[in-house]
């Protein structure tokens, strides 16, 4: 039987299937959000929410939190998206807006609906997903470069606010993930220098864990060979 659940936003995307096995494989109640109504199928608990709502937020730490012998855990925030909008001057404000309402609204929704249940149990986890370029930008992505800044500094507020109540929180910042969409996008790039889901699923995992007790407040970086 388990003894913990993990909620998984974005957990039905290229990098988020890795990460929902890894959990699975590890013994873990996964609980992962989807738009459209779903399945369990024997593997995570699917559950109907727009996570850009605070309704839709609530709505999926309420399942999360259903199972007194399985306490919510560990939040692991996926749900993002990329687009390059040309150089600042050519990117229209929508856009520049855009990404920051995908990427950065819903990791503040699902964690703020969640942290007084991590709180609860005196030893929670919060991973969230930066990017490699919140550290060193690259041109053509303005919206895409602030927002995935503004997730890792989130992510550092909440390490330093709710450090004395025993919740931790943590960034990962990829590179290029090797996922079939990266992959159709990018047919001529050097795939082998991409990093595969599974090896970033295996550190996300660590950093939900009560192995990586210490560590709060990091920003670890999972670029593969790129």
């Amino acid at each position: 039987m388990t003894e913990r659940t993990v909620l998984v936003t974005g957990g039905t995307g290229g990098l988020g299937g890795a990460v929902t096995t890894a959990f699975l494989d590890a013994g873990w109640r996964v609980v992962v959000p989807q738009r459209e109504p779903g399945t369990d199928g024997g593997g995570p608990v699917r559950v109907e929410a727009d996570l850009l709502t605070p309704e839709g937020a609530a709505r999926a730490v309420e399942v999360a939190t259903a199972e007194p012998v399985a306490p919510l855990r560990a939040l692991v925030n996926l749900v993002g998206g990329y687009a390059a909008g040309g150089l600042v001057h050519e990117t229209p404000v929508e856009e520049f807006e855009r990404m920051l309402r995908i990427n950065l609204r819903p990791t503040y929704l699902v964690t703020r609906a969640a942290l007084p249940h991590l709180a609860a149990t005196g030893d929670g986890a919060v991973v969230c997903v930066s990017a490699r370029a919140a550290v060193s930008p690259f041109p053509g992505a303005s919206g895409y470069v602030t927002a995935k800044a503004a997730v890792r500094a989130f992510a550092d507020a909440v390490a330093v606010e709710y450090r004395q109540r025993g919740v931790r929180c943590n960034t990962v910042l990829p590179s290029v993930i090797d996922t079939p969409a990266n992959r159709a996008a990018q047919p001529d790039a050097d795939h082998r220098r991409w990093v595969p889901p599974a090896e970033i699923a295996g550190v996300i995992r660590f950093l939900a864990s009560t192995e990586s007790a210490p560590t709060s407040g990091a920003g670890i970086p999972v670029y593969g060979r790129a």
